[in-house]
């Protein structure tokens, strides 16, 4: 747990500065996660020689809709709730932009790439839904990495232990230092306590999601069906990590007994469910792999 990969004393300011680790991992996800964009485009796209210049023109567009989204579904939710935390941002609106004291929602962070990832695409004149497939599956290895970043920082982090199972080793339980490093968002309450590790469930569940959803994309039947599939899968798996999280930053509903992720996902997956359902005899033309066709021509 490194909240600070390193730090640089600066001779105008008291504040050195500090490279975050949590920063770093995302931006190395988000990069990942956009080299892994550009190759299935090439390989999915419908024109395969000019898709991968096209997603990467709207790589940029996804970035700041998972930031802005993050951020104001978390501000958003702390209004609704009527917490303190919202009534500062109402009588400080400029703190609402303050993403760098604490509060991303990542379901926010989700509907916000794919609007702006969706109207960039169309101006690029890809078909949205199917760069929508593609951007899921790179989006979720990419996130893979950066949510490590959570557990270096000490975000997102779980409840405490019973006694009876602490003698679970990582990656299901996590070990807080008794002496949080600086930086550290874990709190002097779980200093020297046994938490789930729910940072890394969450980036094993993405792991998991891009495998799969890969493996979908290959096979797909209609565009649009890894999309159905990320959504119905990821629901499961964050409603219930969501059970063993211990940090009240994500907002809590109904007297603390669900919280604002879980009540996403409730929707998320009766949604897809539905949907999923309703074409599940869709045939669409096949999409064709241009690996494949590459592999059976003949060398020049």
């Amino acid at each position: 747990m490194h909240p600070y990969l390193f730090s640089i004393p600066l001779p105008w300011s008291e504040d050195p500065f500090h490279l975050r680790t949590f920063g770093l991992l995302v931006a190395t996800g988000f990069l990942l996660g956009a080299h892994i964009l550009q190759r299935l485009a090439a390989r999915f796209g419908d024109d395969p020689a000019g898709d991968p210049e096209r997603f990467s023109r709207s790589i940029m567009w996804v970035l700041v809709g998972v930031f802005g989204g993050a951020r104001m579904m978390y501000v958003v939710v702390e209004i609704l709730r009527g917490s303190e935390t919202g009534a500062t941002y109402l009588e400080h609106p400029l703190s609402m932009l303050y993403f760098w004291e604490g509060g991303l929602v990542m379901y926010g962070g989700m509907i916000g790439g794919i609007g702006l990832g969706m109207i960039a695409a169309k101006r690029e004149g890809l078909r949205p839904v199917n760069a929508l497939d593609l951007g899921l599956v790179a989006g979720f290895f990419g996130q893979a990495v950066g949510r490590v970043g959570c557990l270096m920082v000490g975000d997102d982090f779980g409840s405490k232990v019973p006694e009876r199972w602490q003698h679970l080793p990582f990656p299901i339980t996590v070990r807080v230092p008794a002496e949080l490093p600086p930086g550290s968002l874990f709190g002097p309450e779980n200093a020297g306590q046994a938490l789930w590790a729910t940072q890394i469930w969450m980036s094993l569940n993405a792991l998991l999601l891009g495998i799969i959803a890969y493996r979908i994309l290959k096979r797909r039947r209609y565009t649009g069906q890894v999309t159905l599939w990320v959504v119905f899968l990821y629901s499961i798996g964050r409603f219930v990590i969501e059970a063993f999280r211990g940090d009240e930053i994500r907002g809590t509903w109904f007297g603390g007994s669900i919280s604002t992720s879980q009540l996403i996902s409730i929707f998320g997956f009766v949604g897809a469910s539905v949907l999923l359902l309703r074409n599940r005899n869709r045939r669409d033309a096949p999409i064709e792999d241009a690996s494949a066709k590459g592999a059976g021509e003949p060398a020049a």
